[in-house]
C-alpha cells in the first residue's frame, strides 16, 4: 500500500538504493544517479534498511506547504476579490490587490484561489480556439490594425458607445484610442487625424469590411472608393480590408482585453462620460503598452513625417462633386446652394465643382482650388412667407419651393450624404 502512494521520483530512488544495497552499485555511482551527495545517499540507504519503503516517502506529504500563505491572508484577499474584483482575471486581480490593498500575491496563487472559490475557470474547462498563426510585421508603422468596438464601456454609468482602436501589428502596441458615439466616417476622420498628428503616416491601415472602409454594394459606379479611402489615398496611405475577423486577430484580441481591463479601470476611476473617457485614455495606453507591448523584429520606425502638401483638414472632409448649373445653383444633401455671380463662379458654369463638408460643420464649395461664396435654401426646412417677401430677386423661386414643400410629405436628408452624428457643430449655415 505504501509503494502505491510513492511518487515516480521515489520509486526510481528505491530501485537505485536496492542496487546499492545488493552491492551492484557503488555509493558514488548511486549518488550520481540520484543527483544527491554521497552522504545523503547513505542516509537514504539507512532509512530503507531500518524502515523499509516508508523511509523513502516524504514526511511532508499530506501536510500544508511551508510556503503556504496564512489563512487570514487568503480569506482577506478572497473577500476583496468577491466584493470588488469578482469578474477580474487573476493577473489583473493580483495587480489591484498589490496596488490598492497592499496584498502582494503571485498571480498563480491568486489564480488557484479564484478557481477554488468559483471566481475563475481553469483553462482546460474553457473552450479551446484554434487560429492559423500569422507572423508579425517587422517594423513599427508598417501595418496598423484599426477597428471599432461597440460596448458598454461605462457599464450602467453612461451610454453605450464605440471605442476606435489603432494597434501596431509588429509590437501589439496601442497607438491611439478614441471614444465616439458611433463608428462613422466623421468619427474615423477625427481619430485618424489625431493618430497622424501624434505618430506620422504609417505604410498601411488594416481594417475589416465596414462601409467606412469599403464599398460593399455591387455595381457601384465611379472609383469604388469610400470617403475614408479617398482621404488616405490623398495622404499616400494604403487601406487593406481583411476577409475575416481572424485575419486581424491582433486588434480583435486587444478589443477583448480592453473590454475587460479598460472597463474595470474606468469603473475604479469613476469615469462615466465620453469626454472623461478620452481624457483617461492616454494614461491607460501608457500602462497597457508597458505591460503588453513587444519589441519589434526591426527597430526601424516606418512612420513618415507629415509633408507641406499633407493638409489633414482638407483630406479628412466629406468631398463630393456637383455640376454647376447655368443659374449658378447646385444641390447637396437636399439643400439648394446658390452661388454668388462672381467671375470665378461664372467660369465654373457647366463644370464639376467640389463640395467639401468638414467635421466641424463648415461647408466649402470650390472650383480648381478657388472657394466660391454661396447662399443656401434648405429644401427640407419649410420656407415661410416672410422669406418670400423679404427676398425680391428669389421670390418666384422661393414661392415655387414653398408650394412644392406643402404638397410633399416630411422629407429626410439624403442617404448618400454623411452620417452627421459625430460631426461637431451644425451641419452648415442654412439661410
Amino acid at each position: 500500500m505504501a509503494v502505491r502512494s510513492m511518487s515516480d521520483k521515489e520509486l526510481a530512488r528505491l530501485e537505485v538504493l536496492r542496487d546499492l544495497d545488493s552491492q551492484r552499485l557503488t555509493a558514488a555511482a548511486a549518488a550520481q544517479l540520484l543527483g544527491v551527495s554521497r552522504r545523503q545517499t547513505l542516509r537514504l540507504l539507512k532509512a530503507l534498511r531500518t524502515r523499509g519503503v516508508e523511509g523513502l516517502i516524504s514526511k511532508q506529504r499530506g501536510r500544508p506547504s511551508n510556503r503556504r500563505k496564512p489563512d487570514d491572508v487568503r480569506s482577506a484577499a478572497l473577500a476583496i476579490i468577491g466584493q470588488r474584483y469578482a469578474d477580474f482575471g487573476p493577473t489583473l486581480a493580483a495587480e489591484k490587490l498589490r496596488e490598492l490593498h497592499g496584498i502582494s500575491l503571485g498571480r498563480e496563487t491568486v489564480r488557484s484561489w479564484m478557481i477554488a472559490a468559483g471566481f475563475w475557470q481553469d483553462r482546460k474547462k474553457r473552450r479551446r480556439r484554434i487560429h492559423q498563426p500569422r507572423y508579425r510585421r517587422d517594423c513599427v508603422g508598417e501595418l496598423i490594425q484599426i477597428d471599432g468596438s461597440e460596448h458598454r464601456w461605462f457599464e450602467d454609468r453612461g451610454p453605450m458607445c464605440t471605442l476606435l482602436v489603432y494597434i501596431d501589428d509588429a509590437t501589439s502596441r496601442l497607438m491611439h484610442l478614441r471614444f465616439v458615439e458611433t463608428e462613422s466616417t466623421f468619427a474615423y476622420f477625427a481619430a485618424t487625424q489625431g493618430y497622424l498628428e501624434a505618430h506620422g503616416k504609417p505604410v498601411a491601415f488594416y481594417s475589416d469590411k465596414h462601409s467606412v472602409f469599403r464599398v460593399a454594394k455591387a455595381g457601384v459606379t465611379g472609383d469604388g472608393m469610400t470617403q475614408f479611402g479617398r482621404a488616405l489615398h490623398a495622404l499616400n496611405i494604403e487601406i487593406i480590408c481583411a476577409n475575416t475577423s481572424q485575419a486581424k486577430g491582433r486588434v480583435e484580441r486587444a478589443n477583448k482585453t480592453l473590454q475587460d481591463r479598460l472597463v474595470k479601470e474606468m469603473r475604479l476611476a469613476g469615469v462615466s462620460t465620453l469626454e472623461a473617457g478620452n481624457t483617461f485614455l492616454p494614461g491607460f495606453v501608457a500602462d497597457y503598452n508597458a505591460r503588453f507591448a513587444k519589441p519589434p523584429a526591426n527597430a526601424k520606425d516606418l512612420h513618415r513625417p507629415m509633408g507641406p502638401r499633407d493638409r489633414l483638414e482638407d483630406a479628412f472632409s466629406w468631398q463630393v462633386e456637383r455640376t454647376l448649373s447655368q443659374s449658378l445653383t447646385l444641390q447637396y444633401d437636399k439643400v439648394l446652394f446658390i452661388l454668388d455671380p462672381t467671375e470665378a463662379a461664372q467660369a465654373a458654369i457647366g463644370k464639376r465643382v467640389t463640395v467639401a463638408d468638414y467635421p466641424d460643420g463648415r461647408l466649402v464649395i470650390s472650383y480648381q482650388g478657388t472657394p466660391l461664396s454661396y447662399r443656401t435654401f434648405d429644401k427640407i426646412r419649410k420656407v415661410n412667407q416672410a422669406a418670400v417677401v423679404e427676398n425680391k430677386r428669389l421670390g418666384p423661386l422661393l414661392e415655387m419651393i414653398k408650394l412644392y414643400q406643402d404638397a410633399q410629405p416630411q422629407a429626410e436628408r439624403s442617404r448618400k450624404g454623411p452620417k452627421r452624428r459625430d460631426q461637431s457643430g451644425h451641419m452648415f449655415s442654412v439661410g
